[in-house]
C-alpha cells in the first residue's frame, strides 16, 4: 500500500431498539451532581448514564449514578404520609391523607411560632437545598438550624473560608492539567468521586507528575498513588507543619506571592496583656500596616508597590510590631515541629518528611510554569505573565473529622500559601463563587428570636468576633445545638450531633417540636447511637416524651423514621424538581461558573410529594414573610420551581444565574424569566459560563475577575481579597479569653478559647487521644466506598451486589496480637460500649489503625430490606461506640466531642481495643436492635423468588419472539439465598 493511511470511524449503533427517548437532569447518588440521561424504553426507565457535555463529569458515571435507578425503584420508598400510633420506635404508624398530615404540621408549628420560634429545631441532612431550607428557617424566627456539615466537614469550610476565601471539596480543584506535584490527603472515594477519578487519570496518563496519598489506609485513590504515606490518624497537621518546617529551614518561600496576595507582612502588636495585643497596627484609616524596606517607613498594606519587611520588629507609637509572616516562621521553626518530633507522633520517618519537603521545594521553584497571559492585578497594573507553581494539595473528611481539624486545615493552606500555589497554574484552584472575603460574610442571625417575627438574617454566618456569638448576657448558649457560642464559636455549619442529646436534656433549653429532613439521626448520623434512640424515646415522670413531637421528611424508610411522630414522604431525585444553585452548594469548576436543575423525568406513582413543595405550602400555611404576598395569599402557588423561578435573595439574584431577564439574555443578575427552566431543560439541565483567560487566574487579585464577580454577586466589592496566614478574628477571640472586650467568656471556657483560637494554626493531639485510657491503643476509622454513598447504598438492589457486608479491616500484625485471622468475630471496645464484627487483615493500613466501610450495616425491619439480609446480620456500625461528649472537666461540665472552634464531629478520633470472640459468640453482629414494624412500602422490583430481573421486560427479541430468559449473574447467587436483593 502507497500514500497516507486513513481511515474512517464506522458508526455503530451498539444498542439497536433499546430505548426511545432520552431525558436530561441531575444526578442525587451522591454530592458531585454530575449531568446524566436517563434513557426510557416504553415509558421505563432503561438505563442511566453521564452526560458527555456536563461541565462536571464529561459524561463520565459512576456505579452510584448507574444504579441510581433501583433507588427510583427501591423497596423502601414511602409511600404515604404517617401517623404514629404506637410507642416511638416501634415503626407502628397509620397513613393518613396529605391534608390531614399538613393540618398537623401547621398546627405544632404554629403554636410554637407564636409563642418562642426558637423551640424549633430544623435540622436537615445531605439534601441540596440549603438556602431554601436555611432561608425558611429565617423567615420562621428559629436560628435552631443547620444541615449534615458539622457531623460532616465544617472544618474543611471554615478552615479554608478563614484562611484563603475558599477551601477544598466544594469550593476548589487541582489543575489536573499541569499540576507535577499532588498530594491527597484524607479523601474518601465517594465525595467528588467523578471528577476527582478523571483528574486522576489524567494525571497519571501525562508521566511528568507525582501523586502522594497521605492516608492511614490504603483503597481507592491511595492504591494508585504514586507513594502512599501510611499517616497515624490526626496528625496529618503535624506531618504539614514538619513540611513547612523544612521549606522554611531552606527559605523556598514564594516571597514575592506572600507580599502581594497574603497579609504575611501585615505588622502585629506585640503587647501582652492589653487590649491590642495580636492585633494588626492600622493608620488612622483603619488600615492595616507594613513596612515598607526601600523607604524605611510604615504605609498601608492595602497600597500597591512598596518592599514589605517580613521579618524584625519595628516601634510604632511605643509598642513593638513584628510581620505575621516573622510570628508564623517562628513557630514553625521551632523543634516541636521537625520531621525528628513529627516521626514520634505521624509514624512518618524523618527522612520520609524531609525528601517530600525537598521534592515540594522543587517542583515549585525548579519546574515553575509561565504562562504569557495578560491580566490586570487589582491595583490596575497590566500583567503579562503568569507564574505558576505547580504543587496542588486536595484533603476531605479524614483532615476534616478530628477536634483538631480546623487548624489541621489552616496548616495545609498555610503550606499552600508559603508556596505561592493558589490560583496558580498547576496550583489549587478556587471555584466560583469563591474565593470571597476572608472570613466571607454574612454573620449568623439568631440575636432575637420573637414570636411571629423573622430572625434579621440567615440563622448561619461565619462571625469575626466575640460581639458576633449568639450567647445570652450570661454567656450561655442561644442556641439549642450550642453552635456560635462560646464552646463553639466559628460553628459555620451548626452541630448537627449534639441537637437531640441537648433538646432532651434541656441544655441549654427545650425544644417543642424537632423537624429534620433526610438527616439518618437514628443510625449512621449519629454519634453514640443507643444513646440517641434513648434520647428520642425517653419520657418524663407524667409519660411525655422529651421531645414532644418529631416532625420527619425522607423519601426511604430508614432507621429514623420509626421515631417520628409525623412522616411526610419525600420523593426520590427522578420524580422532582430541584436548583443547584450558586446560593448554595454550587458544582462549578476553576473555568467558571455553573448551576444546574433536576426536573420530573418519570411520573409519581405513589401519594408522595418533593419535599421542597411540602415546605413552601407550609411557609404559606404559617404567614411566613417571603412565603406569603401582601394580602396573605401563597407567594410561590406553583411550588418549587415557582420558587426557583421567580425568587430573589437580592435584587436581580435568584437560585438560578442562566438565562435570567424578561428574554433570557442576563447571566447572573437579571429579573425573573418565566421561560428559565425549560431554557435549563433544552441546555441539558444545567448553564455555564466559562472564564476568559484573563479572569481564571490570581482571583485573589485579578482586577477582571474581581469586577466580574461582583458584577454577579458573589463579593460586596471589588477590593483585593487577601489570604491570611495571621488570623486577626481568631485574636479577638483570644483576647477576650483574656478580659478584654465587651464580651467575654465564662470561666470554665476561658483557658480552651485562649488556647484554641491562636491567630496562627498550630497542631495538638486529638482530645480522644489524650483522654483515653491507655489500654485502648487502635485508631478505629471508617471510610465510604466509591461505590455507595452515606445510607442511601445500602437499599439499592444494583450496589448491594458489590458490598452487602462490612468487615472490620486492620494489619495481620494487628491481628496476630489477639491470635485473629480472617473471617475471625472480634468485640471492638470503646469506653462507650462495644461492637461485634468478622475481620479481613490487609497490608495497605497503618498498624495501629483499624478501619471499617460505614454505613453499610443496617437496622433489621428499616429500607425495605427482608429478613436475613446480610446488612442487618453481619454488617456494622463505628457509631455506636463513639461518644458524642467528651469526659468530664473539673467541675462536671461535659463539651461536646467536638472541634473547639467549630464544632465539627470528631468522629475520627475514636480509640478502641479488640478482643477475639469465643466461638459461641460468632455469627452474628452486635448490639441488634429490635426489628421495627414495617408499614405498606413501595412494591420491590425483585420477583417472588428473591430475584431481580429488572429489565427483562425490556429486550424484546428483535424478531418480535419473546424476550429470551436472562442469564443470571453468579456473584448474585450467594447474596439471593442469604436475604435476596431487596
Amino acid at each position: 500500500m502507497s500514500g497516507p493511511f486513513t481511515t474512517v470511524q464506522e458508526q455503530v449503533d451498539v444498542t439497536p431498539n433499546a430505548i426511545d427517548r432520552t431525558e436530561y437532569t441531575t444526578c442525587y447518588m451522591c454530592a458531585c451532581r454530575c449531568g446524566i440521561r436517563v434513557h426510557f424504553k416504553n415509558d421505563e426507565v432503561r438505563y442511566i448514564d453521564g452526560n458527555p457535555d456536563h461541565p462536571i463529569n464529561k459524561g463520565v458515571l459512576c456505579a452510584k449514578g448507574s444504579a441510581g435507578i433501583m433507588n427510583y425503584k427501591s423497596p423502601g420508598r414511602l409511600t404515604k404520609p404517617l401517623k404514629r400510633v404506637g410507642p416511638r420506635g416501634s415503626g407502628e404508624f397509620e397513613e393518613i391523607e396529605w391534608s390531614e398530615a399538613m393540618d398537623l404540621a401547621t398546627d405544632w408549628l404554629s403554636d410554637v411560632r407564636k409563642t418562642d420560634p426558637k423551640r424549633l429545631a430544623f435540622f436537615t441532612g445531605r439534601d441540596q437545598s440549603q438556602s431554601l431550607t436555611g432561608w425558611w428557617a429565617g423567615r420562621f424566627g428559629t436560628p435552631n438550624f443547620a444541615a449534615h456539615g458539622g457531623f460532616c466537614s465544617v472544618n474543611m469550610a471554615a478552615g479554608g473560608l478563614y484562611s484563603i476565601g475558599s477551601s477544598f471539596w466544594e469550593f476548589g480543584e487541582p489543575d489536573w492539567e499541569r499540576t507535577l506535584y499532588f498530594m491527597m490527603f484524607g479523601v474518601a472515594e465517594d465525595h467528588d468521586s467523578n471528577p476527582i477519578k478523571m483528574g486522576l487519570g489524567h494525571l497519571k496518563s501525562r508521566g511528568e507528575a507525582k501523586f502522594v496519598s497521605v492516608n492511614p489506609v490504603k483503597t481507592g485513590y491511595s492504591a494508585i498513588a504514586d507513594e502512599w504515606v501510611g499517616i497515624r490518624p490526626g496528625t496529618d497537621g503535624l506531618f504539614a507543619g514538619a513540611l513547612i518546617h523544612e521549606l522554611l529551614a531552606a527559605e523556598k518561600i514564594d516571597w514575592d506571592y506572600l507580599a502581594r496576595y497574603t497579609n504575611a507582612p501585615w505588622l502585629v502588636i506585640q503587647a501582652p496583656g492589653t487590649a491590642d495585643d495580636g492585633l494588626f497596627a492600622r493608620d488612622r484609616d483603619g488600615n492595616p500596616l507594613i513596612l515598607d524596606g526601600k523607604t524605611n517607613k510604615l504605609v498601608s498594606a492595602l497600597e500597591a508597590g512598596g518592599s514589605p519587611v517580613m521579618s524584625g520588629s519595628v516601634d510604632i507609637a511605643g509598642q513593638r510590631a513584628v510581620p505575621a509572616f516573622h510570628l508564623m516562621a517562628k513557630r514553625f521553626l521551632d523543634k516541636s515541629y521537625s520531621p525528628e518530633e513529627a516521626e514520634k507522633s505521624c509514624g512518618v520517618s524523618a527522612e520520609t518528611i524531609r525528601r517530600i519537603a525537598a521534592e515540594l521545594a522543587h517542583a515549585a521553584f525548579e519546574r515553575s510554569i509561565e504562562l504569557d497571559v495578560d491580566w490586570t492585578d487589582w491595583a490596575g497594573r497590566k500583567q503579562t505573565k503568569i507564574i505558576g507553581r505547580p504543587v496542588s494539595l486536595h484533603a476531605m473528611r479524614g483532615v476534616s473529622a478530628h477536634s483538631n481539624g480546623f487548624h489541621t486545615c489552616r496548616i495545609l493552606h498555610l503550606l499552600q500559601m508559603i508556596l505561592g500555589t493558589i490560583d496558580v497554574p498547576g496550583g489549587f484552584r478556587s471555584k466560583p463563587p469563591f474565593p470571597r472575603p476572608v472570613p466571607p460574610g454574612p454573620k449568623p442571625a439568631g440575636h432575637k428570636s420573637e414570636a411571629n417575627k423573622p430572625l434579621e438574617g440567615m440563622p448561619l454566618g461565619f462571625p469575626t468576633g466575640p460581639e458576633d456569638l449568639l450567647i445570652n448576657p450570661d454567656g450561655t448558649p442561644k442556641r439549642i445545638d450550642k453552635a456560635y457560642s462560646w464552646e463553639h464559636p466559628l460553628a459555620a455549619h451548626g452541630l448537627m450531633q449534639m441537637v437531640i442529646h441537648n433538646a432532651w436534656k434541656g441544655d441549654p433549653y427545650p425544644i417543642d417540636v424537632l423537624f429534620m429532613y433526610m438527616a439518618n439521626m437514628g443510625w449512621n448520623s449519629s454519634m453514640n447511637v443507643p444513646g440517641v434512640l434513648h434520647y428520642l424515646t425517653d419520657t418524663n415522670e407524667d409519660g411525655s416524651y422529651k421531645i414532644p413531637k418529631i416532625i420527619y421528611s425522607d423519601a426511604f424508610y430508614s432507621e429514623t423514621v420509626p421515631y417520628a411522630d409525623l412522616v411526610l414522604p419525600d420523593t426520590t431525585y427522578l420524580e422532582r424538581w430541584d436548583c443547584i444553585s450558586l446560593l448554595d452548594r454550587p458544582i462549578c469548576s476553576a473555568e467558571g461558573p455553573a448551576d444546574a436543575i433536576r426536573h420530573p423525568v418519570v411520573p409519581l406513582d405513589r401519594d408522595v410529594r418533593p419535599f421542597q413543595d411540602v415546605l413552601i405550602e407550609l411557609g404559606a400555611r404559617l404567614k411566613l414573610p417571603g412565603f406569603v404576598t401582601a394580602d396573605g395569599t401563597a407567594a410561590y402557588p406553583g411550588g418549587y420551581p415557582d420558587y426557583i423561578t421567580n425568587h430573589e435573595r437580592a435584587p436581580g439574584i435568584g437560585p438560578l444565574a442562566g438565562w435570567r431577564g424578561e428574554f433570557g439574555t442576563d447571566q447572573g443578575r437579571g429579573a425573573p424569566n418565566q421561560g428559565q427552566l425549560q431554557r435549563y431543560i433544552d441546555n441539558g439541565g444545567f448553564w455555564e459560563d466559562p472564564f476568559t483567560e484573563s479572569e481564571s487566574w490570581m482571583k485573589h487579585g485579578n482586577k477582571d475577575y474581581l469586577t466580574r464577580a461582583h458584577k454577579m454577586g458573589w463579593i460586596p466589592s471589588t477590593d483585593r481579597i487577601v489570604m491570611q496566614i495571621y488570623s486577626e478574628p481568631l485574636q479577638k477571640f483570644r483576647l477576650a479569653a483574656q478580659g478584654f472586650g465587651p464580651a467575654v467568656p465564662p470561666d470554665r471556657h476561658r483557658h480552651r478559647v485562649e488556647t484554641y483560637f491562636d491567630p496562627i494554626p498550630f497542631w495538638y493531639p486529638p482530645f480522644e487521644t489524650t483522654a483515653t485510657a491507655q489500654d485502648y491503643t487502635l485508631h478505629a476509622i471508617t471510610q465510604r466506598p466509591m461505590h455507595m454513598y452515606h445510607s442511601w447504598g445500602g437499599q439499592n438492589a444494583w450496589l448491594r451486589q458489590i458490598t452487602n457486608q462490612n468487615r472490620l479491616y486492620l494489619h495481620p500484625e494487628t491481628a496476630a496480637t489477639i491470635e485473629a485471622g480472617d473471617e475471625d468475630w472480634v468485640w471492638i471496645i470503646s469506653p462507650q460500649g462495644r461492637v461485634k464484627a468478622q475481620i479481613k487483615t490487609m497490608h495497605g493500613v497503618e498498624k495501629g489503625t483499624i478501619w471499617t466501610w460505614n454505613a453499610i450495616g443496617k437496622r433489621k425491619g428499616a429500607w425495605g430490606l427482608k429478613p436475613g439480609a446480610p446488612e442487618t446480620e453481619k454488617g456494622f456500625l463505628l457509631n455506636h461506640i463513639i461518644p458524642e461528649l467528651l469526659p468530664a472537666q473539673g467541675d462536671g461540665f461535659r463539651y461536646a466531642n467536638a472541634d473547639p472552634v467549630t464544632g465539627q464531629a470528631a468522629w475520627y478520633d475514636l480509640k478502641v481495643r479488640l478482643e477475639k470472640c469465643p466461638e459461641d459468640e460468632a455469627g452474628a453482629t452486635e448490639p441488634m436492635f429490635e426489628r421495627f414494624e414495617v408499614p405498606e412500602l413501595a412494591p420491590s422490583a425483585v420477583s417472588a423468588d428473591g430475584v431481580l430481573r429488572y429489565g427483562k421486560d425490556l429486550h424484546p427479541d428483535p424478531s418480535g419472539k419473546p424476550a429470551a430468559p436472562m442469564a443470571e449473574w453468579i456473584g448474585n447467587q450467594k447474596g439471593h439465598k442469604e436475604g435476596g436483593n431487596q
